[in-house]
């Protein structure tokens, strides 16, 4: 049967290499698991009480396309408690997740054809889900010096740009002044703007700067995986310029219908759940400590500043040109999945691996003794 060219994009290695690790464990072996940006915890317990007696109640079925009243009302709340922003709750939409998130922001946003912007080192899915919808992702270099952040001088050539900070793979965050740059230079250039936030919450001496601090002219994406613990509940959230309610609206109408309801509803509650979140950025904050300085030990001290999210970012340029294969062989005898920076950027992620610290200090200290011995015997 034929096929379109839209569907010719490349894995997401991460999920391969969560494959090869539970390979592994249903052969026998014992797998600490550095590769995933998921949190070890669960959604918070008094959330998940709540959602019981939310279904208890009777059924939840289809809510409106941008999402639950009283959510949208609460997250523009959110920005108001976090970022001293007066925030209409009527530019609040309700997603399936981030992901859907972007699909419905790059629609709205873009024709086919259309050269977005994009730093190196970044999150894969942006180049994928841009090439499935037959846009053009167009790589922009970075160095360790900026954070592998792009800066308002890069803005040139594109229809849209997308920044992340915190960022996936390195942590790396962008100041007030950074994102007032870029949304200048976005505007200047008649380029969209969109702002990756969904690893806010989770930094580490100094809070993330939400880009509706200096602007209304963009797309803020977040979610409620990371922070808020709910990965597998799908469920985020983007803010819009006012103009665009409406249009975002009527692609989120006929390609989703609606975000689960359920998790709307957890995520609700979640919004509530201040200690039990802060305990779990606690964890993170001294995994964090460990992963520093245990790769440091084991010859990986070169590494992008990791500022928020849970993740290092780290030079192997000493060991290997071939991360992936330098990544399997790690799995293979130290027991430890770990992703390859081929992911993150195709052109010098060769030299660069990604350790998330998402899971248990138990698991971190334990991963890092078994990373140690590996790296000597290298």
């Amino acid at each position: 049967m034929r096929h379109s060219s839209r569907g010719e994009v490349d894995p997401f290695i991460v999920m391969d290499v969560m494959e090869a690790a539970r390979a592994a464990e249903e052969s026998g072996q014992h797998i600490i698991h550095m590769e995933v940006g998921q949190p070890g915890t669960g959604a918070p317990q008094a959330a998940l009480e709540r959602l019981q007696a939310d279904m208890a109640g009777g059924p939840l079925g289809y809510t409106v396309g941008l999402g639950l009243p009283e959510l949208r009302a609460r997250i523009a709340q959110h920005y108001g408690e976090w970022y001293n922003v007066d925030l209409d709750p009527g530019r609040v939409v309700v997603t399936a997740g981030a992901s859907g998130a972007f699909v419905l922001a790059f629609s709205a946003l873009f024709d086919a054809g259309d050269r977005v912007g994009l730093g190196l080192p970044c999150y894969p899915s942006y180049r994928q889900i841009l090439k499935a919808m037959s846009l053009e992702p167009r790589g922009i270099r970075t160095s360790i010096d900026t954070g592998f952040q792009p800066t308002a001088a890069d803005v040139r050539g594109v229809q849209g740009l997308i920044v992340a900070s915190p960022a996936n793979p390195t942590g790396s965050m962008l100041s007030k002044l950074d994102l007032a740059r870029l949304s200048e230079a976005c505007e200047i250039g008649g380029a969209a703007l969109i702002s990756d936030e969904i690893y806010h919450g989770l930094s580490y001496g100094k809070r993330a700067v939400s880009a509706l601090e200096v602007t209304d002219e963009v797309y803020v994406v977040n979610s409620f995986s990371k922070y808020f613990s709910m990965t597998g509940w799908r469920v985020g959230w983007m803010v819009v310029p006012p103009d665009h309610v409406r249009l975002v609206e009527r692609l989120a109408q006929n390609m989703f219908i609606c975000p689960p309801h359920a998790s709307q509803r957890l995520a609700l509650h979640a919004m509530e759940c201040g200690e039990e979140l802060k305990a779990n950025v606690a964890v993170y904050a001294r995994n964090r400590e460990l992963m520093m300085a245990g790769l440091a030990e084991a010859g990986l001290a070169t590494m992008a500043p990791p500022d928020g999210a849970f993740y290092v970012y780290a030079d192997v340029s000493d060991y290997t040109d071939d991360a992936l294969a330098f990544s399997q062989q790690i799995l293979a005898e130290a027991g430890v999945a770990v992703t390859p920076g081929l992911d993150f950027d195709p052109e010098a992620g060769h030299h660069w691996l990604r350790f998330s610290y998402a899971r248990s200090t138990a698991d971190i200290e334990e991963g890092l003794t078994r990373l140690k011995a590996f790296m000597a015997a290298q």
